[in-house]
Formats: C-alpha cells, structure tokens, sequence
C-alpha cells in the first residue's frame, strides 16, 4: 500500500437515484485525506447533501437506490447494517448543518443534550459525563457554567447555538466532521468565528472536514483542497489556490465569474484563513 492510499480517510465512488427519478449522482468518485479540509462547491440541487447523508447512512434504503462504495477507514459504508452505522455516526464521523435552532431540541436544556450526546458513545460517571462536556464546551470558546448549561437554545444566539451544535459533533474526536452548509445561516461576523473555530480543530485535533458549501470566499479561507459539482457529477477538483485561481472546467469558470470579484489566493493567505 503507497503513502498517499495509507493517508486517505475515505474514498467514494457512488451513483445515487431516488425512486423513479434521474439520477442524483452519477459516478461521483474523490476521497478525503487525514487532517483535511476538503470544500465540496455546488450549487442548490446539485447532490451535495445527498452525498453528505450517503456518508452517514441516513439515506432510506427502501426509497433510494446506491451503488458503488464509500470506504472509511477499513470500513464499507454504503452496505453496513444500521446497527454498525449508529456506532460510527458521532463517534467516527460528525455532522453539523446550517440551522442550529432547528437541529437541537428546543424542549431540553443544553446541558441535557450534551449529556445524551456523550451517553451514546460512552459510558461512566455523572463527574466523567461533566468532564466531557466541559472539554467539548471550551473547544469551541463557550462557557460551561453551570447558568449557561441551564438554558434552552431558544435563550442563545445563532451563533452560540452553532458553537454547541459543533461541540455534540467534536465530543468524541470524530476523525471526520462534515459540515453541511453550517455558516450559511449565520451573518457575516459569526460566519468568520465559525470558520476560524473549524480550522482551529482541524490544526488542533487532526480532525479531517468536508465543508459542503455555495460560498466560494469561505471555502477559499479554509479548505486545503476543493471539489466543484455539478448537475450530479464532478466536474474538477484540485488544490484550492488552483481550482480558485486558475479553474479548468467551464462551470468552475462561470461560477467564479458570477461572484464579487476576489482577490487572487495565495497559500500563505489560506493557511492563515484570510
């Protein structure tokens, strides 16, 4: 096995239809390194989230036809028994999607949901369960007091709400985050502390993440590599200064013509998240 196969955390190749329609996705193939970022750009409708949900298993078998292979780590996914899957959602990979108001629960408090989060992977005391969640609360630059525990997500602000949707999803050290579109409800000043956060865990933990996204400027602030689809297929992918700056194909060209004008990307302006 070559360096560079040993360094893939996952690999996929899948075409994807519901029932009694086109395809969705016809032969998407990437893979995502260890400790990547890996942007996914395209625009509404163009599969990304039911490639992201292809990943977690969540797709319903019975109404939606895959073939083809997502292999994470020594693990098939695409065909693994909804028991194996539950093992690994949230443990090995984490979701995190664009409205945080809407994916917690606004019936519990968030010490309440932190705690279920942490419960379903691992086992131990109350002080070990609290631990946890302390970690996981100050990972992401929130307060883990005892008022701030207390309160239910319709007593924060977006972007705290995203902060603890970020924390459930990182408690267990997932190898891989996928974050579904997770700044797009967020205005522009949260937005860039939310990307600053994700990029300091990826440095931080290791932790690889696909950044499923429309918003071209916050891919080219994190992302080490980005993926461009289209109409279900993928259409390039490279590094992200190349892709960016120099785009080959003629919907990554047109793309990047149709937004503000950016300035050209360099690597130390990347790496620093600008």
């Amino acid at each position: 096995m070559s360096e560079q196969s040993q360094n893939v955390l996952l690999s996929a190749r899948v075409s994807i239809a519901y029932a009694d329609r086109p395809a969705v996705l016809e032969d998407v193939e990437f893979h995502i390194r260890r400790g990547e970022v890996l942007g996914l750009i395209g625009q509404s409708g163009s599969g990304k989230s039911t490639l992201a949900l292809a990943i977690l298993g969540l797709l319903d078998r019975k109404k939606v036809h895959c073939e083809g292979s997502i292999q994470f780590e020594d693990c098939e996914l695409l065909h693994l028994p909804e028991s194996d899957l539950r093992s690994i959602r949230g443990r090995k990979i984490a979701l995190v999607l664009q409205s945080p108001l809407s994916s917690l629960n606004p019936a519990l408090k968030i010490r309440t949901q932190l705690s279920e989060a942490w419960r379903a992977h691992a086992s131990g005391s109350k002080s070990d369960c609290d631990c946890a969640i302390r970690e996981a609360l100050e990972s992401v630059s929130l307060p883990s007091t005892d008022e701030f525990l207390r309160k239910y997500p319709s007593q924060m602000s977006i972007g705290q709400a995203q902060r603890v949707l970020i924390a459930m999803a990182v408690m267990h050290r997932p190898a891989l985050l996928i974050a579904d579109e997770a700044t797009s409800a967020l205005d522009v000043i949260t937005q860039s502390e939310i990307l600053a956060l994700f990029r300091q865990l990826n440095r931080g933990s290791g932790m690889a993440i696909l950044y499923i996204s429309h918003d071209l400027a916050s891919v080219a602030g994190i992302c080490d590599r980005v993926t461009i689809l289209h109409q279900g297929s993928i259409v390039e992918t490279g590094e992200t200064t190349q892709v960016l700056n120099r785009p080959q194909n003629e919907y990554t060209r047109r793309i990047m013509a149709a937004m503000p004008k950016m300035p050209q990307l360099s690597e130390a302006s990347r790496a620093a998240g600008v």
